[in-house]
């Protein structure tokens, strides 16, 4: 079987060349970090040897030193159970909150719904400065609650975001047909809506996960020493100390990012379906 190629125009050449162009000027300031982090020397920049792609000039050596550096292992662990908690909080809300604007007997649906995103378009330092003054008035300053609670707060937006949308193409009349069989709301709920909006919660809480995970300024304000996160120890290294170790760390964070795009752009299609 004979397969026709397919013939380019100059129109779109020259729109695959300015994409190309687009994605080299986003893309390669953060690929160049994966190379650098392994870099044997104590350096931010190649060496004449690591051009000439010699072995002994490449290592692990700053991956060994996270794995083994008990400061960078707490701040992961500290992270993940911020991130995670923090996570688990903003879904259950943020899906609540859009279960009700979703309703059309919702009183002032749009007014609601430009408070509830508000910290997406709040400058994340003003934010920060009015969560630590208010946290700090109820006594729970430097605290692992009040940096959830926080984080929870910026992550909120992103789940009430993908799940309204994800309702938009929810049928309603399911309610009805379910409640004309006998079920409740919560069954309702639990085995027919939710199963049905479970992508777009899911990705919600994938955002809200990355951005508990990637915030830096709101824990600069509100943590203390105990509560030191992945993106403050890193602050803290570029500041401190300049090691090259940073760079490790941010390749992990940048496989995670493409893990987590990968993830959405799967439920994404899985919703379509």
């Amino acid at each position: 079987m004979m397969m026709g190629t397919v013939k380019l125009g100059p129109g779109r050449i020259v729109y695959l060349f300015f994409c190309a162009l687009v994605f080299v000027f986003l893309v390669a300031p953060i690929i160049v970090i994966v190379p650098l982090s392994f870099n044997a020397e104590p350096y931010f920049t190649f060496s004449e040897a690591m051009l000439r792609l010699d072995p002994e000039a490449w290592s692990f050596r700053w991956y060994r030193e996270i794995i083994q550096n008990e400061v960078w292992r707490n701040s992961l662990v500290n992270s993940i159970v911020i991130g995670i908690s923090a996570t688990l909080l903003a879904t259950v809300l943020g899906t609540t909150a859009a279960l009700g604007l979703a309703s059309p007997n919702m009183p002032a649906r749009r007014a609601i719904m430009g408070v509830i995103i508000s910290p997406m378009v709040t400058p994340v330092i003003i934010a920060a400065a009015g969560m630590f003054f208010f946290y700090s008035g109820l006594g729970l300053g430097q605290t692992y609650l009040s940096i959830i609670l926080a984080h929870a707060t910026l992550g909120v937006p992103f789940v009430v975001v993908t799940v309204t949308a994800t309702l938009a193409a929810y049928d309603p009349t399911l309610n009805n047909a379910a409640a004309s069989l006998g079920a409740g709301p919560w069954t309702t709920f639990r085995r027919i809506q939710f199963p049905l909006i479970a992508p777009g919660v899911m990705s919600g809480s994938l955002f809200a996960f990355a951005i508990s995970f990637d915030e830096v300024i709101v824990v600069l304000f509100m943590a203390g020493t105990e509560q030191r996160t992945i993106p403050r120890q890193m602050w803290s290294g570029i500041r401190e100390q300049i090691s090259p170790a940073i760079l490790a760390v941010a390749t992990f964070l940048i496989v995670f990012a493409v893990l987590l795009l990968f993830t959405v752009n799967w439920l994404r299609r899985r919703g379509e379906a």
